[in-house]
């Protein structure tokens, strides 16, 4: 387990992408706009910001901000940009589009690391050609899904 977790931070990170990968995939395969899509969103929110904010406190891998430290700030801008306009509801002629695209991209984003994370882990493998064969694909896919579904979800706006 200590090659896996390198520290109660690292364990704290672990528990909530484990949380936000459960509660995102509901969000994202549940029945949209109700009360219980609304509060598994909350939580899917704060299971996020509290990946993001570990991320932050992790330095391990290059002993400074790196490249995975962009990558959150990516995702926090994602969840920002989903969470911002459903709680305002602003601006009032596109907030619905706003919140499910940035919503969809943020549970994607997740996935991509999720799978990133599990292929470095294959001993002998390209640290950096995993992250990016990893992300290319969960993108492709999630570009292929969004495209499926945007037409389905904008009706229920």
């Amino acid at each position: 387990m200590r090659q896996i977790i390198f520290s109660e931070i690292g364990l704290i990170h672990l528990i909530a992408s484990i949380s936000a990968l459960i509660f995102g995939t509901m969000v994202l395969v549940l029945t949209k706009g109700t009360k219980f899509h609304k509060q598994i969103g909350y939580v899917y929110a704060v299971s996020m910001l509290g990946v993001l904010v570990t991320a932050f406190m992790m330095y391990r891998l290059f002993g400074k901000f790196g490249i995975f430290h962009i990558t959150a700030l990516i995702s926090l801008a994602t969840l920002l940009g989903g969470m911002v306009p459903a709680i305002l509801r602003k601006p009032a002629n596109s907030w619905f589009n706003l919140h499910y695209g940035f919503m969809f991209w943020s549970v994607i984003g997740l996935y991509a690391a999720f799978m990133a994370e599990s292929l470095v882990r294959i001993p002998q493998t390209p640290f950096f050609g995993m992250v990016g064969i990893a992300t290319f694909l969960v993108m492709l896919i999630g570009g292929v899904i969004f495209g499926i579904y945007k037409k389905k979800w904008a009706t229920l706006a």
